[in-house]
């Protein structure tokens, strides 16, 4: 047979922490797309449209989106902005008469 065919792998516990190291832990590490949407007040499709252009930051896994609630939190208090961003105050000019 060749490989890849027909051969099932045997995952261990080991392997899948490798593979998904934040299973069986504290899952309030993870934020979900349902707390999100509840959280903005919009849909899950509207949430998951927000990912996938980069305004909410995570991490796309395969189909599931993977959202540390840190990251989410602190896009959350900074009001979606990123550090360097926004607007850019012009100088003060002194008008001399």
């Amino acid at each position: 047979m060749q490989p890849g065919h027909g051969h099932r792998r045997e995952i261990t516990m080991s392997t899948e922490l490798a593979i998904f190291p934040f299973r069986d832990r504290d899952e309030s590490v993870r934020i979900t797309v349902p707390e999100i949407a509840q959280r903005l007040d919009i849909g899950r499709l509207g949430v998951y449209a927000m990912l996938q252009q980069g305004i909410i930051p995570g991490i796309r896994l395969g189909r599931r989106w993977i959202i540390t609630r840190h990251a989410y939190e602190q896009w959350e208090h900074t009001c979606g902005t990123r550090s360097g961003s926004g607007l850019v105050g012009l100088p003060e000019l002194k008008v001399l008469n």
